[in-house]
């Protein structure tokens, strides 16, 4: 229990980050972040599951960088659900997945969970 309260924190930290870092990524508060962070996760296991299964012969192909294009798709459609979590355009989606990923794997590395 305590792994996921410290993995929703990290991604909500992660995501505030990647907000000040990326133009045209903007979230309104920390509050707004855990949300956001929430919203994510359930995408990704729900739809984002399906479209990575779906699109698992282009994921090899590209060797896993279309995996980037699943996870700016995520990006949009919760900054569509979450008020006060905006993303500009997909290019800015694109972007800023690629930035979060950094992140989020730099985080992970400091943070003991």
């Amino acid at each position: 229990m305590v792994y996921l309260l410290i993995n929703w924190i990290i991604s909500a930290v992660a995501l505030m980050i990647v907000a000040h870092l990326v133009s045209g990524f903007h979230i309104q508060s920390f509050g707004t972040a855990l949300v956001a962070s929430l919203v994510i996760g359930f995408i990704n296991a729900t739809l984002g599951m399906l479209l990575k299964i779906a699109t698992f012969p282009l994921t090899i192909v590209t060797l896993g960088l279309f995996l980037f294009v699943i996870n700016a798709l995520v990006l949009l459609i919760a900054s569509r659900l979450v008020n006060g979590f905006f993303v500009a355009s997909f290019g800015t989606a694109l972007v800023a997945a690629i930035v979060l990923s950094l992140v989020h794997l730099l985080l992970r590395a400091v943070i003991p969970a």
